[in-house]
């Protein structure tokens, strides 16, 4: 099983994942980085999370302005999952932070802060969430 999937909406996005997946590497953990977008691949989107989701502990999912993201996945997989705002567009950030926060009741995902700090820290839960599992 790997440990990590990591999913951005963009390969705009990646730079900003960049230092998660520096601290992954770093921390030996397994991971898969795939780029598909809630708004522009939803169908493939959630064939993969239907095909492959169970083969990962946890997934970081990634994403700016209305953060479809995170909470699609959380839909679709019964696995822990992380939203990261990415700092982006005309509100930095905050547009996809209260998207990720505000979602339904049943759709759980834990929240990081806008930007590198919440790509960081996204890998450390991550990990906290993988050794308590055993």
């Amino acid at each position: 099983m790997t440990d990590v999937l990591m999913i951005i909406g963009s390969e705009s996005d990646k730079p900003r994942i960049e230092p998660g997946i520096e601290l992954l590497e770093a921390k030996r953990m397994s991971y898969d980085l795939k780029v598909l977008s809630a708004h522009r691949n939803l169908p493939e989107l959630v064939a993969f999370l239907t095909d492959r989701g169970g083969e990962y502990r946890v997934i970081i999912a990634a994403a700016g302005l209305s953060a479809a993201l995170p909470g699609v996945v959380a839909s679709q997989v019964d696995r822990p999952v992380i939203g990261i705002p990415l700092l982006a567009g005309p509100l930095s950030g905050m547009d996809a932070l209260l998207s990720i926060l505000q979602l339904p009741k049943g759709v759980p995902v834990a929240t990081m802060g806008i930007g590198k700090q919440g790509v960081l820290n996204a890998v450390h839960l991550a990990e906290r969430i993988i050794g308590s599992a055993g």
